[in-house]
């Protein structure tokens, strides 16, 4: 019989990959709580979620941890980066030697600044790391609609495993090195997802749009760049593409934050409405500080962040950007 695998976190993308890798193997989800988890089990749907999409029959789901990480052949953490670490400290608990970790959040941690990929490191020093990021809106990608995702890790071996266990006839995967870049891409492109939405929000059009997606790129670029990470990675799936499909999507948590931002709605009543996590409104500041760190120019990146911690309002942060001095585009 084949090792199973164990997904950490019963969100929508947590509860996606979980049912699409249940189609290739084995696999155990973990949920918070109980009645969530026995719902994924005998109904196989994620109400909370993922409301009227099937999930994989095979799929189990757990509130006990220990018994969805023990003895898995590979843990997949689809926790937000604000909880990443406290998780993964119980994960550490009951995971067996060498196993690999897959990180599927899109954050930094905000007291460190450190990608999930670090923290995992830290943690489980002797475990691989992998990431998976890309265009992948939960809902479009479990009911099969097609799409594709990377999956960045150093050990190219335990990319190509991974790789293999995601596979789907609707679902193309792409392995790169690039850990770094891919995780930068992901956490940066929330920011610009943000501001994406405050223009649409504040009744802004199609150029508006795009100037704004194309700078956000030029400051993730730069500050993954800054980091060492893979230029080629921003024009991948993990930058560039994952923008484009955020940027676009109803779907997307941030882009209606930014949306509700653009309209005039203050930060607190949008977090406090929502069920689940914005990553971006965490990260907008980590974000910042990390780019002040390296001393890299981020000034949409500083307007979000501004809006996000209720510090300036939309507008304002929109004036603040287009009176900046003149520049060379290449700069």
């Amino acid at each position: 019989m084949k090792s199973h695998i164990a997904v950490v976190g019963a969100g929508s993308w947590g509860t996606t990959v979980a049912s699409i890798v249940a189609q290739n193997q084995p696999t155990m989800l973990w949920a918070r709580r109980a009645e969530l988890a026995k719902q994924i089990t005998s109904r196989h749907e994620n109400v909370d979620y993922l409301r009227g999409s099937a999930l994989t029959e095979s799929l189990s789901c757990s509130a006990n941890l220990q018994d969805v990480v023990r003895d898995a052949s590979i843990v997949m953490m689809a926790v937000p980066s604000n909880g990443f670490r406290e998780v993964l400290v119980e994960v550490a608990k009951y995971v067996s030697p060498r196993v690999p970790i897959v990180s599927l959040a899109k954050g930094l941690e905000r007291e460190t600044l450190k990608r999930m990929s670090e923290v995992i490191v830290e943690v489980l020093p002797r475990h691989d790391v992998a990431v998976l990021t890309g265009p992948n809106l939960a809902h479009e990608i479990l009911v099969g609609q097609p799409a594709a995702t990377v999956v960045a890790c150093a050990d190219d071996e335990v990319a190509k495993q991974i790789q293999v266990l995601l596979t789907r006839p609707t679902l193309r995967v792409y392995t790169n090195p690039d850990v770094l870049g891919c995780e930068i891409g992901g956490v940066v492109k929330n920011v610009i997802a943000i501001a994406s939405g405050i223009v649409e929000g504040m009744g802004f059009g199609d150029n508006s749009k795009a100037t704004l997606i194309t700078r956000g790129l030029a400051e993730m670029s730069r500050l993954g760049v800054a980091l060492g990470a893979n230029p080629s990675t921003f024009t991948g799936l993990a930058g560039i593409g994952d923008v484009v499909a955020t940027c676009a999507s109803a779907q997307s948590r941030n882009t209606a934050v930014g949306v509700r931002l653009g309209k005039g709605e203050s930060i607190d009543s949008i977090t406090g409405s929502m069920k689940m996590v914005a990553e971006g409104v965490k990260s907008s500041l980590s974000v910042l500080q990390l780019a002040q760190r390296c001393k890299v120019d981020m000034p949409i990146t500083q307007q979000v962040a501004a809006v996000c911690e209720g510090t300036i309002s939309a507008s304002d942060a929109m004036v603040q950007l287009m009176s900046r001095a003149s520049k060379a585009e290449l700069d």
